[in-house]
């Protein structure tokens, strides 16, 4: 049912909270001396969990559609507002004692917000021009977020990233006109209704169009070369942030477009194409990394082929949309504690540097295990449940093989998850990192470990709700 005129910018509330606390931040931050510009840290914080409290509220309540049914407000959207949210206020708390006092904190800030926002309007858009706008929204900003770093590393990651960015949304603006140039619609309804009766090859063009520039967002193939270059170049909270956050609207969106195409077209191949070549080459790409973070964004493209098996049994699975949103809970839980270690101990750049982290930081070294494991998909783990329910969907919805791809990149990526876990408790020899470094950053240590923990708990709790 439409809502009243006046109720319908309450609906997106969580929207507007985190983009305007974008903009308090950015403005306050332009006024305040170095040293208290840990209140847009607070700033930056509260506007998050207070949208993630008012997502919490309004998915309690009936399903809506905002501003001539654009935008929904559903069980899906009520689900990325929330992951998003509590996603990105963990990278703020990361990146608060990462950044805390440079001279570009409120700025990242800022970014943060602005890019979150763009994730939110994403998951809900109901609408091609709203799509188009989330999309612009959440992944400018990334490209000033890598670009944080002055090195030569992190300048070639944000020119990569900005490259490949506009190349995708030229697609993705590409495949929106063809899609109404012959349906004359943009809103999803129509669009379902009126794709039917159009050419099929165009619509086909109109799609790969769409899909390709939705990668960009997700990190998957074939607009994923940015992202291992961006984890390694980028500092710790961006990377965390960027292999994350905008993977929750890139895939959710592109779900709710999975449903009003039409069986004219084989969709759902194309989609099962596009999540095998990103596990497989995110899995074999992975092997030859000894840059934990690069090996770490190599591994985000990977999950992201996971996340897409879902989409592609949509209309054929009840399992669909409950899988996808469990995995993308798990697997920013799980993502972000893995990324966290890095952060917390930023000088150990190789694999060979964990050695002995057992030994120094017993609560680091549990926190990544977990973490390693759990994105390998090892029970109980959340990823594990994620991946089951994916491979379950696909069964269910008559692609057996993806199943069957599933499980054999499942176990393809033991291999290098367990390259990192192997040194970490091997003794190290005297003279390496691991004997002599500072010790870890506290907060983003006391992420890792809860977030480790979190992701154990929702796969011991989903566990139990499947049996």
């Amino acid at each position: 049912m439409q809502p009243d005129a006046q109720m319908q910018p309450l609906l997106m509330l969580p929207e507007i909270l985190v983009f305007g606390g974008a903009l308090v931040v950015l403005i306050g931050g332009s006024f305040l001396p170095r040293r208290r510009l840990w209140w847009t840290r607070v700033t930056a914080g509260a506007a998050l969990a207070g949208a993630a409290i008012v997502a919490v509220v309004q998915l309690m309540g009936t399903d809506s559609t905002a501003f001539d049914a654009t935008f929904s407000v559903d069980t899906a959207t009520g689900v990325a507002r929330i992951i998003a949210a509590l996603g990105a206020l963990l990278v703020v708390i990361v990146a608060g004692e990462e950044i805390g006092g440079s001279a570009r904190e409120s700025e990242t800030y800022a970014l943060l917000l602005c890019s979150t926002a763009g994730v939110l309007v994403l998951a809900g858009a109901d609408d091609l021009l709203v799509l188009a706008t989330g999309y612009l929204l959440a992944g400018i900003p990334l490209y000033a977020l890598i670009g944080m770093v002055r090195s030569p590393r992190g300048a070639e990651a944000a020119m990569k990233a900005y490259l490949l960015g506009a190349l995708s949304g030229i697609l993705l603006l590409l495949g929106i006109t063809v899609l109404y140039g012959i349906t004359g619609a943009t809103r999803y309804d129509d669009l379902a209704a009126r794709l039917t009766d159009g050419p099929t090859a165009i619509i086909a063009a109109g799609l790969v169009s769409v899909l390709t520039g939705l990668m960009f967002e997700a990190g998957g193939v074939p607009a994923h070369f940015w992202i291992p270059d961006a984890a390694q170049g980028a500092n710790g909270s961006t990377a965390m942030f960027l292999t994350t956050i905008p993977k929750i609207g890139a895939l959710i969106a592109l779900y709710r477009l999975a449903t009003v195409l039409p069986d004219t077209v084989a969709w759902p191949l194309v989609v099962a194409l596009f999540a095998v070549a990103s596990m497989t080459l995110g899995n074999l790409a992975a092997f030859w990394q000894h840059d934990p973070r690069r090996l770490l964004g190599w591994s985000t493209v990977s999950q992201v082929g996971y996340l897409l098996v879902p989409v592609a049994v949509v209309g054929r699975s009840d399992l669909a949309l409950p899988s996808l949103l469990f995995y993308l809970a798990g697997y920013t839980a799980t993502n972000i504690a893995a990324f966290a270690v890095t952060t917390a101990l930023p000088e150990r750049r190789e694999i060979g540097d964990y050695r002995g982290t057992a030994r120094t930081h017993p609560w680091l070294a549990g926190a990544l295990v977990v973490a390693l494991l759990g994105l390998l998909g090892t029970p109980p783990a959340a990823v594990f449940v994620g991946k089951l329910t994916t491979a379950s969907a696909a069964w269910d919805g008559g692609a057996a093989w993806l199943a069957v791809a599933v499980f054999i990149n499942t176990l393809i990526s033991l291999f290098y998850y367990l390259r990192w876990i192997v040194p970490t408790f091997t003794p190290a020899p005297a003279g390496l990192p691991s004997t002599d470094a500072p010790s870890a950053r506290r907060w983003p240590t006391g992420v890792a470990v809860v977030t480790s923990g979190v992701s154990v708990a929702f796969g011991i709790a989903a566990g139990i709700i499947w049996n």
